[in-house]
């Protein structure tokens, strides 16, 4: 059962400007891995998150460095969450999150679906999340 979505679009320019501007903000938004990505993919990224916090129906519990995406080998991006905000999902009654994200035209998007099965099956969030 869909339990939430979340929807959000970033201005690749605007974003990257904003980094210069603050270049801690890196360390507060990303994963060390993460880090290491384009501007272009961090803005996804960043999307992602916020599209995450969406579908979650608020930012309770969640820590942006908790939430990493992490690609599976076709590509397929992939929520891995650690710490008090896999706790959080999880005690939200999720047991799938469903992400896509694009970037293009200088704007990147990211669209979450957040599942719940009722089973109490944890699937779809990496294995920290689990």
């Amino acid at each position: 059962m869909i339990v939430g979505i979340g929807v959000d679009l970033v201005d690749i320019a605007r974003f990257e400007r904003t980094l210069e501007r603050t270049p801690r903000l890196v360390e507060r938004l990303f994963s060390v891995k993460e880090r290491e990505l384009k501007p272009r993919s961090l803005a996804a990224r960043y999307a992602a998150k916020e599209a995450l916090i969406k579908a979650l129906g608020g930012s309770d519990g969640v820590h942006w460095t908790e939430i990493e995406i992490t690609p599976e080998a076709s590509g397929r991006p992939w929520f891995t969450l650690s710490g008090t905000t896999a706790e959080a999902v999880a005690d939200r009654g999720i047991t799938a999150l469903h992400l896509t994200m694009s970037h293009d035209a200088g704007f990147a998007i990211a669209y979450v679906m957040a599942e719940s099965s009722g089973t109490g099956e944890s699937s779809g969030m990496g294995e920290e999340a689990r």
